[in-house]
């Protein structure tokens, strides 16, 4: 099957096949992330310099760049923002229930309380951390994506998904780390920089690995939507969820 090579604008209204999946598998890598792996630190042993701190989810939440691109790239950045908004609202909805279901009085003869409250218990200032730094760092993922696709009229994808991680991982580790934990307890200054450092090199080396999947997840896409969507005429502001 051969692409039609589209601008955004001539999309709006067109039903794809896989899009709700795509975005389906986001949110989810999202939440997720965000549950069991941001708030513990783990370690590496790297030669020469011992053992050095990570933050854990570095194991799986670059996945959702990956996507992000692959939504970008096929899709377009209208109907990537769209699933950003939808992540950053799942986001806010998590947190919500987990502050509910923390604070329910536990039956007397339930003894996980305090357990609970150590995994699903979501400080206000994490929270708020976490959710401007993955939709700032999204948004700039995805802009530097689009741009990037026009600016190189399509080739060479591997610049665009690498350019775009350099540019959102670092957006979402300056905004994330000094926001959540500079100056708090168990958190030294020098800790905070260390694993802000840490994640971002970790995220974009990820996204250096995955790259061939990237290209494979990508071109799957455009062979069976048929369309290959450019970012001309695009209104590129963050805050609107309609195409």
């Amino acid at each position: 099957m051969s692409l039609k090579a589209v601008s955004a604008r001539e999309l709006i209204g067109g039903q794809f096949r896989y899009y709700d999946f795509v975005m389906a598998a986001f949110v989810a890598i999202i939440l997720l992330s965000n549950v069991i792996g941001a708030g513990k630190v783990a370690q590496i042993w790297l030669p020469g310099v011992g053992y050095w701190p990570f933050g854990a989810g570095i194991l799986f939440f670059p996945i959702s760049y990956v996507i992000g691109d692959v939504l970008t790239e096929v899709y377009g950045y209208a109907r990537a923002r769209r699933v950003i908004w939808a992540g950053t609202v799942a986001v806010l909805f998590m947190a919500f229930m987990s502050y509910v279901v923390v604070a329910l009085p536990p039956a007397p003869d339930w003894k996980n309380q305090g357990a609970y409250e150590v995994i699903f218990g979501q400080v206000p200032r994490i929270v708020l951390a976490s959710v401007c730094a993955f939709w700032a760092g999204e948004f700039v993922n995805s802009y530097v994506m689009a741009r990037m696709k026009l600016w190189t009229q399509g080739k060479m994808l591997w610049t665009r998904t690498i350019g775009s991680t350099v540019a959102g991982q670092a957006v979402d580790s300056l905004i994330f780390y000094p926001l959540a934990f500079w100056g708090a307890q168990g958190w030294t200054n020098d800790l905070v920089i260390k694993v802000l450092i840490t994640q971002w090199v970790l995220k974009v080396s990820w996204e250096v690995v995955l790259t061939p999947v990237t290209y494979l997840v990508v071109n799957f896409l455009k062979m069976r939507e048929g369309v290959d969507v450019y970012d001309q005429g695009t209104d590129f502001t963050p805050f609107k969820a309609a195409l």
